[in-house]
C-alpha cells in the first residue's frame, strides 16, 4: 500500500513539471505573438472609411450616414479588389467599436453555404435577436444590426427570393450589404430595396501611391518600373497587386523586385513569346504555329492568359478593323469554350490559325 501510494506521489511530479512548462511555453508564445506573420492585404486593409483610395462618393455618402448613427440597405457591386467589403467592415468597426462588432456583424461569403435554408433559418434567426449593448467609449451605437453577404451574385435565385421578406420584415433591427461583381445576376426586387454603389476600378496613380507605402513600410527594395508593371498586370486590382509584392519580396529575399519577378510571380507570358506567336501566325507556316503553341503548353502557360494577351495585342496592332473583328469575335469564342472546359491545345489551334488566315490577308 505504502509502496502504491509513494508510486502515486512519485508520479503526480511529472504533470507539475508538465504544467509550469506549458506556462512557460505559453509565456514565450505570448511574447513572440507580435512577430506572428500576416499577409500584408490583411495588413493593410483600411481600418476606417477614411483610408478607403479612390471610392469618393461611397465614402462621402457612408460618412453622413455614420455621422447620423443610421444606414440604409447597402448594394456594393464592381470589380475585385476595388475595396468593396473592406469598406462595409470599416464602417461597421466604426459604427459599433470593436466590442459590439462581433456581436452586431454577421459576414457570409462564396465559401460558406447560403443556399435558401441558410436564408430561412442562419440569417433570418440572427435578423430577428434583439439589439443590446453600449459602447464603452461612450459614443452612440446604432440600434441595428448588420448582415454582409459578400458575392452574392453566387446565390441561388431562391435564395435571393427569400432573402427579400426577410430584408422587410426586420428593417427595423437588421442591415443588410450585398456586395457583388455583377449587379445584373442580383434579382430585381433585391435592388430595388438597397441603395447601389459601384466600385470603380482603382487608377494606376492611386495603386502606385499604396504600393510604394507599403514597400516603404515593409523595407522592400523595387524599382519604378516594377512598380509600374505590377499595376500593369494586376488590372485595377488592388488586392492582387500586394499579394504579388509580398510573393516578390519573399522570392527575392531583400533584393530589388524587378519586371522579370513580377512576370514569374504572376504568371503573365512574357512579351517575347506573344511576339512569337505573332510571328508564328504572320508567316504562314502551319508547322511552326503548331510547334509555338506547344511550347507554350508545354512551358505550363494558361491558355486563358494567351486570349487575354492575345487580345491586347491583336488591338494594339495596325490591322483593318474588319480583320481586327474577326479576331476577336474568335477570342470570345475561344474563351468561352474554355471556361466550359474544353481542350486547351485545340482551342489555340483554332485560335491561332484564325489569326494566320488575317494576317496573310496583309502579306
Amino acid at each position: 500500500m505504502q509502496a502504491f501510494l509513494k508510486g502515486t506521489s512519485i508520479s503526480t511530479k511529472p504533470p507539475l513539471t508538465k504544467e509550469r512548462g506549458v506556462a512557460a511555453t505559453a509565456g514565450s508564445s505570448g511574447e513572440n505573438k507580435k512577430a506572428k506573420p500576416v499577409p500584408w492585404v490583411e495588413k493593410y486593409r483600411p481600418k476606417c472609411v477614411d483610408e478607403v483610395a479612390f471610392q469618393e462618393e461611397v465614402v462621402a455618402v457612408l460618412k453622413k450616414s455614420l455621422e447620423g448613427a443610421d444606414l440604409p440597405n447597402l448594394l456594393f457591386y464592381g470589380p475585385p479588389g476595388t475595396g468593396k467589403t473592406s469598406t462595409i467592415l470599416a464602417a461597421a468597426r466604426e459604427l459599433f467599436g470593436p466590442e459590439l462588432f462581433r456581436l452586431r456583424v454577421l459576414e457570409l461569403n462564396a465559401s460558406d453555404e447560403r443556399g435558401i435554408q441558410v436564408v430561412r433559418e442562419k440569417v433570418k434567426n440572427f435578423a430577428q435577436l434583439t439589439v443590446s449593448g453600449s459602447r464603452s467609449d461612450g459614443k452612440p451605437c446604432p440600434p441595428f444590426k448588420i448582415v454582409i453577404l459578400d458575392e452574392a451574385d453566387s446565390m441561388t435565385s431562391a435564395a435571393q427570393a427569400a432573402l427579400r421578406r426577410t430584408m422587410e420584415k426586420e428593417s427595423k433591427t437588421t442591415r443588410f450589404c450585398l456586395i457583388c461583381n455583377y449587379v445584373s445576376r442580383i434579382i430585381e426586387p433585391l435592388t430595388s430595396r438597397c441603395s447601389k454603389f459601384r466600385f470603380k476600378p482603382l487608377s494606376d496613380k492611386i495603386q502606385q501611391q499604396r504600393l510604394l507605402d507599403i514597400a516603404e513600410r515593409e523595407n522592400v527594395k523595387i524599382s519604378d518600373e516594377g512598380i509600374a508593371y505590377l499595376v500593369k498586370v494586376s488590372e485595377g486590382d488592388l488586392r492582387k497587386a500586394i499579394t504579388f509584392l509580398q510573393s516578390a519580396t519573399r522570392l527575392t529575399g531583400g533584393k530589388e523586385i524587378t519586371e522579370k519577378v513580377i512576370t514569374d510571380i504572376a504568371g503573365v507570358i512574357p512579351a517575347e513569346k506573344i511576339d512569337g506567336v505573332l510571328a508564328a501566325c504572320q508567316s504562314g507556316s502551319f508547322d511552326k504555329l503548331e510547334a509555338v503553341v506547344k511550347d507554350l503548353i508545354d512551358e505550363g502557360h494558361a491558355a486563358t492568359q494567351l486570349v487575354s494577351q492575345l487580345h491586347d495585342a491583336v488591338v494594339e496592332n495596325n490591322l483593318p478593323d474588319k480583320q481586327k473583328s474577326i479576331i476577336t469575335e474568335k477570342l470570345a469564342e475561344a474563351d468561352k469554350c474554355l471556361a466550359d472546359g474544353a481542350d486547351e491545345h485545340l482551342q489555340l489551334i483554332s485560335l491561332c490559325a484564325t489569326v494566320m488566315q488575317q494576317l496573310s490577308q496583309n502579306c
